[in-house]
Parts: C-alpha cells; structure tokens; sequence
C-alpha cells in the first residue's frame, strides 16, 4: 500500500516539474517578443545635434585712469576749542545765548551784575583826580623853591620840595594804574566769545553766583573749518618726506567717506604733521584741514579717508567681470581673435578701481575681451557675438560709489 502512495507521489511531482517548465519558457518568449517591439529600430534613431557655438559679449581693451584710492581711518577733532571762564566774580544777569547757537568771536554771552565794579571805577577815578590835583600843588611848590633866593632856602628845603614833586607824580601813575585795573573787571563782568564756533551747555544759569574758582560757564568748539588727523605708517611718512626733498609737488585728493557711506562734499588740504612717532605703531599722525559750513564732521567723529591722485595715469584697463581666477592662482582674460576663436591670456593685474581692472601685462589696447559668457568657452573654440547685458560699468563716464 505505501509503495503505491510514494508512486503516486513521484508522478504528480514530475507532472508540476513538467508545467512548471512550459510556463517559464511561454513567459521568456512573451518577455523577450516585447523587449524586441520596443527597442528602436535603426531607421527610428534621432539625428545628431550639431555644434552650437556659443554666444559671447566683447569689447575693447582700453586706455583708462586708474585711480585706486588709499584708506585711511581718520578722526575729526576741532581746530580750536575754548573753555569760557569768569574773570570775576559775581551774580549772572542776563545770558545773551542759546545752548548750541553758532557763536561769533567778540559775541556777549554773560552778563554779571556790575554794580560793584562801576562803583570801583568811579572810586579810582576819584583817586587819580586827587593824585594830579596833588601833582600839581607839588610841582609849582618845587618850581617855586626853584626861583627863590638862595640866601632865604635851605638845601633841605629844596630837596623835600623836588621830592615832593616825584612822589606826586608816583602817585598820579598808581592811580592810573589802580583805574586800569578797576575798568578791566568792570569790562569781564561782561563774558565774551574768545573765538567762533559752536556753544555748548551752558554749567551756570541767571542768578548762579560765579568765580574763576567754581570751573568754566561753557565750552565753545569751532568746527568750520575743521580738522582730519590719520595716522601714517613711518615708510610712508619717510616716502613723503624724500619725495618733499626732490621737489616733486603733492598731486593728492583728499576726501572723505561719512559714516553712512556717502562721500563728503568738500576736499582736504594741508595742515601740518605731528613732530613724534608713535613708538607702540610706528606712525605719525597727520592733519588735514576741511572745511564744515554744514556742520557734517563733527568732532570725535570718525570717518574713512581716501587718498588718490589728483591727475591719475593711464593704464589699459578691462573690466571687472572679464577676469576670471584660475586654479593656480593666476587671473586671466579671454581674448577674441581675428577669425572669431577666442584664446586664454595670463595677465598681471592690479586691484579693481570702479568696476575696471588694471592690466599691466598680457593684453594690449584696442585688442576685444569677452565680458560675458566666459563660463562656456575653452581654448580655440570658436563664438558667436551678442548684444552686451546692461552694466553701468561699461560706460566711460560711469563712477560708482566708493564702498568699504
């Protein structure tokens, strides 16, 4: 009975093993009919695209002023600057001025009560009338001893009379002089402006008794026109200096960014240098002179100075987005040839100036530069010309702003 069942067995197992087979190879040719339907047919293939050479903006290497400002961080400081103090002392009366007006030279600006010193005047006035009245008596006493007979005066007689005179006429001098005085305090009871500028806060009010002892009033800073101090390295200082010596006349502007960006309006000259070198940075601090009618610089205020020449010179210039940085560390330019292939050029160039680089070998002017599309070309490969994308840049006339 069971080798009947194991035959049974055996047999179902080779029928499955039989179909199991009929169906892969019915799938395999059903895989492989479709594969062959969908693969392209040779005539179906698409036709190669050719070459598109690309499209490129040029224009030519030419003569510019290159005129790459120096920097300097500068500090604005007053010309002069006065601490108003009281001569005398006294109770304020009247203060002629508004904290922060522009104040001129000579301006009144305190007012003391002058009672007492008028009083002082009038006294030493008095006492100078009473020292010439005296003078006077002296003297035609002494001229009189002068014409007696000399058989009626003693010798002492004439000597207190001459002595007399002298001292009459001492004292006619320390009154003048004690007069002086007395005018002198009454005028300081009046506070004046020693120089123009701007006034600041005023430290005593209408009432305040004041003295030379209790500090200054205020503080008067002139800020039109004002000073730039910046420091100058001593190799630079020694190259101004040589140069000085040679005779070779300064060609430099002046100009000064604000703290905002913007450029002053106002050029710089020259006011003098400092007479030691800092030791800690080896610099010497220079100063120029601006002038302020606006009120821009204020003192203690810091700015950026530029330095640059007057009439810089030329020097073939491409611009800014023509250069490209090479792996080695060198910069280069693409140059246009005649027959429209564009080649590679290593070229020894400055820093950027307003959007255009210095070029001091390695191109020549007149020669085209590509300025657009660079990122696509390769040695001798040939292009296509295209109008030039909008760049302020380009223009002849253009002058960006200077920026930090």
């Amino acid at each position: 009975m069971s080798e009947e069942k194991n035959t049974e067995k055996t047999g179902s197992s080779k029928v499955g093993s039989v179909i199991g087979v009929v169906v892969l190879v019915a799938a395999s040719v059903t895989g492989g009919w479709i594969a062959c339907d969908m693969w392209p047919k040779p005539e179906e293939k698409k036709a190669a695209i050719p070459f598109q050479p690309p499209s490129v903006s040029v224009m030519p290497i030419e003569e510019r002023a290159y005129n790459l400002p120096e920097k300097f961080v500068a500090h604005a400081e007053p010309v002069q600057e006065v601490e108003l103090l009281p001569q005398v002392d006294g109770y304020i009366k009247e203060i002629k001025f508004k904290e922060g007006d522009i104040v001129k030279a000579g301006d009144i600006l305190y007012v003391l009560d002058a009672e007492r010193y008028e009083a002082i005047v009038n006294q030493k006035k008095a006492d100078l009338a009473a020292a010439e009245a005296e003078e006077r008596r002296c003297v035609r006493y002494w001229q009189r001893m002068q014409k007696a007979d000399a058989r009626g005066v003693t010798e002492l007689e004439r000597d207190n009379a001459e002595a007399g005179a002298e001292s009459a006429k001492a004292a006619v001098m320390q009154a003048k002089a004690d007069l002086i005085v007395a005018e002198y305090d009454l005028k300081k009871a009046k506070v004046v402006a020693p120089i123009s500028g701007q006034i600041g806060k005023t430290a005593a009010h209408v009432g305040d008794y004041v003295s030379p002892a209790k500090g200054p009033l205020a503080r008067i800073v002139q800020i039109d026109p004002i000073r730039v101090s910046f420091p100058l390295t001593d190799r630079k200082y020694v190259a101004w200096r040589m140069a000085q010596q040679k005779g070779v006349a300064p060609d430099y502007r002046m100009r000064l960014i604000l703290p905002d960006g913007s450029e002053y309006d106002g050029l710089g000259e020259w006011a003098f240098d400092d007479n030691t070198m800092s030791k800690e940075t080896a610099t010497i601090i220079m100063r120029l002179k601006f002038p302020n009618p606006d009120r821009m610089l204020v003192p203690n205020t810091y700015v950026t100075l530029l330095v640059d020449k007057m009439k810089p010179p030329k020097t073939p210039c491409v611009p800014q987005q023509a250069v490209v940085d090479l792996s080695t560390g060198e910069r280069a330019v693409w140059i246009l040839k005649d027959d429209n292939i564009v080649e590679q050029r290593v070229i020894g160039a400055g820093e950027p100036s307003e959007g255009w680089v210095p070029v001091e070998k390695g191109v020549k002017v007149g020669e085209k530069v590509v300025i657009s599309g660079v990122s696509k070309l390769a040695p001798g490969m040939p292009v296509v010309f295209a109008e030039p994308t909008g760049n302020d840049d380009l223009d002849p006339n253009y002058k960006s702003p200077v920026k930090d």
